[in-house]
C-alpha cells in the first residue's frame, strides 16, 4: 500500500505541468502573412503560460529594451516580443509582399498567436498590446475572442481622431496663454487627420514641449521617414472609434491607462471601457504615467498583469 501511494505521487509530480519546465531563450523568424517575421521568446519555465506583447508605433520595435517591462514578467509567463512586419529585424529579413493595411497586421497577429499555441500546446495565450500595440490587441480580442485567456490594453488607441484633435485644442490653449508664438505658428500648420510626417511631428513636438514638459526624443527627420511607410495605415486607425466597432469583447480584457496621457487620450480610454461590455473587465490607473506607463512604472505594469491572472486562475 505504501509502495503504491510512493508511486502514485512521483507520477504525479512528473506529469504535472512546469515542475520539470526549463527556462527558453530563443530568437528566430517564423513564417505568417507570407513572410518571415522575427519574434523573440523569454522565459524562466517553458510550461508557463504564453504572453505575446504587441508593440506600438506602428513600427516600434522594443525588442531591444523589453527586458526593462517584462524581466519579473518572464518569471510566470513565457513572454514573447514580435517585430512586425516592416519593422526593425523583420524588416531586415524581407519587406512587406502587400500594402499596409489594418487587416493585414492583424491576420499577422492572429497568425503568430497560432503558431504560439501550436508551439507550446496551449489553447489559448495571453495578449498585452501598448498604444497602437493596444489598438491592436483590441482589434484581435474583438474578432477572435477564442484565441485569448485575456486581453491587456495599455495606452490604447481607442478612437485616436478625436485624441489628437483633443491634444491639438489644449496645445493652441496653453500656447496661446503663454503667448507663444513659435508653437502657436506651428501648431497652425496641423490638420487632422495629419496629411504629412512634418504636421504629426509638430503635433508630437509640442505635445511634449507644452504638455509632457519633456524635450522630444525624435526628430523631425525621423518622424518625416517614419510617415512616408506608416501615417496611411496610422490615419486608418485613427478613424475607428471602439465604441462603435467593438462595443463587446468576448474575453476577459483590462485597460492600464496613464493617469496623464494625452497622447491617447486617458478620458476617451476610460470612456470606452465603462461602455464596453464584457464578461470580466477592469481598469488599472497609472497615476504618475503618460503614455509610456509599462517604462515608467515598469514594476506596477508587471504586477497588474501577473495579479490579474492569478486572480482568473482561481
Amino acid at each position: 500500500m505504501r509502495i503504491q501511494f510512493i508511486r502514485i505521487f512521483f507520477a504525479s509530480i512528473l506529469f504535472s505541468p512546469g515542475v520539470f519546465g526549463k527556462s527558453i531563450h530563443e530568437s528566430l523568424s517564423i513564417k505568417a502573412g507570407n513572410i518571415l517575421q522575427w519574434i523573440k521568446i523569454d522565459g524562466d519555465n517553458d510550461q508557463d503560460p504564453v504572453l505575446l506583447f504587441l508593440h506600438g508605433g506602428p513600427g516600434g520595435s522594443v525588442m531591444s529594451y523589453a527586458n526593462r517591462f517584462t524581466k519579473d514578467l518572464q518569471k510566470h509567463f513565457i513572454v514573447v516580443q514580435w517585430d512586425q512586419r516592416e519593422t526593425s529585424k523583420t524588416k531586415s529579413l524581407n519587406s512587406s509582399s502587400e500594402p499596409l493595411t489594418i487587416s493585414l497586421i492583424e491576420k499577422d497577429a492572429v497568425e503568430v498567436i497560432n503558431y504560439l499555441r501550436n508551439k507550446f500546446h496551449q489553447d489559448k495565450i495571453y495578449l498585452v498590446g501598448h498604444s497602437w500595440g493596444g489598438f491592436l490587441a483590441l482589434e484581435v480580442a474583438s474578432h477572435h475572442p477564442e484565441l485569448l485567456a485575456a486581453c491587456f490594453a495599455a495606452s490604447p488607441m481607442v478612437h485616436q481622431i478625436e485624441s489628437e484633435k483633443m491634444a491639438l485644442d489644449k496645445m493652441k490653449a496653453i500656447a496661446g496663454e503663454q503667448n507663444n508664438k513659435n508653437a502657436l505658428q506651428e501648431l497652425d500648420i496641423i490638420k487632422i487627420p495629419f496629411e504629412n510626417g512634418t504636421q504629426l511631428f509638430f503635433h508630437r513636438k509640442w505635445l511634449y514641449l507644452l504638455i509632457n514638459m519633456q524635450q522630444p526624443s525624435f526628430t523631425k527627420s525621423y518622424v518625416e521617414n517614419w510617415s512616408t511607410v506608416w501615417l496611411s495605415i496610422y490615419n486608418e486607425a485613427c478613424a475607428i472609434n471602439f465604441s462603435e466597432a467593438a462595443p463587446e469583447i468576448k474575453c476577459p480584457i483590462y485597460f492600464l491607462i496613464g493617469r496623464k496621457d494625452f497622447q491617447t487620450n486617458f478620458n476617451l480610454a476610460k470612456s470606452y471601457f465603462e461602455k464596453l461590455k464584457a464578461e470580466k473587465k477592469e481598469l488599472f490607473w497609472f497615476n504618475d504615467s503618460a503614455h509610456g506607463l509599462n517604462l515608467t512604472e515598469s514594476q506596477k505594469f508587471q504586477q497588474v498583469i501577473i495579479a490579474t491572472v492569478d486572480q482568473l486562475k482561481n
